[in-house]
């Protein structure tokens, strides 16, 4: 890119900017629709688990791979869209991560074998793992700073409301029929999306020439992959193996590291993580990644807990946690309002402080507590999320030069993945040795109620740390004059030169 083009881009985009001020922009209602879809395929499948051991004759945790390759695969794709949004159009991305989407749904509905209905959730997840990161990008793109908390707010809602309803909309569908029904049914909807953004979205910004790192694809798939496909194992009650495994992915994630750096001096990084080196940005990526930690534990203790012990049914436990994702969603805009007006300090604090309170009240579980209590923790939690993410993920993005926008969405959304899989094995972990030392004096559901308290107390205290993030983040992105509109440094990316 020539420098009067940079230059009348950048003009550009703070024009369209200050024009979309108060109003959401169209591409970034899209795109939210478009995630709001695919996000809500990825829970989906939780309540079908039982329809597929006997379709297919396999066991339950072979099961559960239907989830557990939906994770693994958005770990291993997520650090290379930081590469892949800078390289094509906003068109491109959009139809490339629905048209994958689209096929892997078909394979899924028409699957023959498991092994097919498996590699119909991988592609589904290529194409779910691309999406996020596109519209974080776009929307710090295209929304004014001092709009962002709104804007944000209405991305947050889609986001937390799709995973909420997941569970609830499989159990309603499968009272009708087939567990092939939940794909055939998103198709035609998937389809309708995918055909509404192309007939509308426009590009933002200009694609970039760089140059990809096979290496770093490859060490990248396989050590997030290895992973959290070695984490997601404690939570299968093994031991040796997953070591072993997330040993080995450690091992890769660090080579990765490494690579990356050595990239940024002589070449272009797959991920850039010269993101980090922005203190705003890295403090929002250890609170984020924390409270990942702590929600996902959390997220599967209850469903553990309601059916379990209680006795409910995948359905009404689906049904039960409904509105606390819902409550997280609907909050979702006015949270983005006060942001806006007030910063981010006066929503983090507060919400941080709540997401401990809500885990300290799950540590007094037992097997006669209300219904309405267990309602009433599990949406403090999520009205606490809610008041945290949104300003988090405004400032940690807020605080990035715009060439680094898609690599640092792209490094939240890895992180992610690999905070659920840690605090979704830690959990189970905790649960199942605290359950066994209590085994002998006591019943299975006893001892099981003993490990859960236990678990709930260890995300308790690792969301304690979340507070003391919070009071380190800023109440606003870090501010320089023009930062918020310059364009990528060219001599970073050249295109059209």
């Amino acid at each position: 890119m020539s420098a009067p083009t940079a230059t009348a881009t950048a003009t550009a985009t703070a024009t369209d900017r200050s024009s979309t001020r108060g109003r959401t922009p169209v591409v970034v209602r899209l795109l939210v629709i478009a995630t709001f879809v695919v996000i809500l395929n990825e829970t989906i499948m939780i309540n079908a688990i039982p329809r597929l051991m006997e379709s297919f004759a396999v066991s339950e945790q072979a099961a559960q791979w239907v989830s557990t390759a939906f994770m693994l695969t958005m770990a291993a794709v997520i650090p290379v869209t930081g590469w892949f949004l800078q390289r094509v159009t906003t068109r491109a991305a959009y139809g490339t991560a629905m048209g994958v989407f689209l096929s892997g749904t078909a394979l899924a509905a028409a699957a023959p074998a498991f092994e097919v209905l498996l590699l119909g959730r991988v592609v589904q997840a290529t194409g779910t793992a691309v999406m996020m990161p596109l519209l974080m990008t776009t929307l710090m793109t295209v929304v004014a700073a001092s709009d962002r908390g709104r804007v944000m707010g209405n991305v947050t809602m889609a986001i937390s409301v799709a995973p909420a309803l997941g569970p609830a909309v499989s159990g309603l569908v499968l009272q009708l029929g087939s567990w092939r029904l939940l794909f055939l049914l998103m198709l035609p909807v998937a389809a309708a999306v995918t055909w509404s953004g192309l007939r509308t979205l426009e590009n933002v910004g200009e694609p970039r020439v760089s140059d990809i790192d096979w290496l770093s694809v490859a060490v990248s798939a396989l050590g997030f992959g290895s992973l959290v496909y070695g984490l997601s194992g404690f939570a299968e009650g093994e031991v040796a193996r997953p070591v072993a495994i997330a040993g080995v992915g450690a091992v890769l994630v660090v080579g990765f590291v490494a690579r990356q750096l050595r990239l940024q001096r002589t070449g272009s990084p797959l991920l850039d993580l010269r993101a980090l080196a922005s203190g705003t940005f890295a403090k929002s990526v250890v609170l984020m990644s924390l409270a990942f930690m702590s929600m996902l534990g959390a997220m599967i203790l209850l469903p553990l807990y309601l059916q379990n012990v209680r006795g409910l049914s995948p359905l009404a436990t689906g049904l039960l946690v409904m509105p606390g994702g819902l409550a997280m969603g609907l909050l979702g805009p006015s949270v983005g309002r006060v942001f806006d007006r007030l910063g981010g300090r006066v929503l983090v604090i507060p919400g941080s402080v709540g997401i401990v309170a809500s885990l300290v009240g799950f540590t007094q579980v037992s097997s006669t507590m209300p219904y309405w209590q267990l309602l009433g923790l599990h949406v403090l939690m999520m009205v606490s999320l809610a008041a945290t993410f949104t300003p988090v993920f405004t400032l940690g993005l807020g605080a990035l030069p715009m060439h680094l926008y898609s690599h640092g969405s792209s490094i939240l959304g890895t992180l992610q993945q690999v905070a659920a899989a840690f605090g979704t094995a830690l959990a189970v972990t905790v649960m199942t040795l605290r359950a066994d030392q209590v085994a002998a004096g006591a019943g299975p559901v006893a001892a099981q109620l003993a490990g859960m308290q236990v678990a709930f107390g260890v995300s308790a205290a690792i969301s304690l740390v979340v507070v003391a993030m919070a009071w380190l983040l800023p109440g606003r992105p870090d501010e320089e004059p023009g930062a918020d509109e310059r364009p990528a440094d060219p001599a970073l990316s050249v295109a059209g030169s």
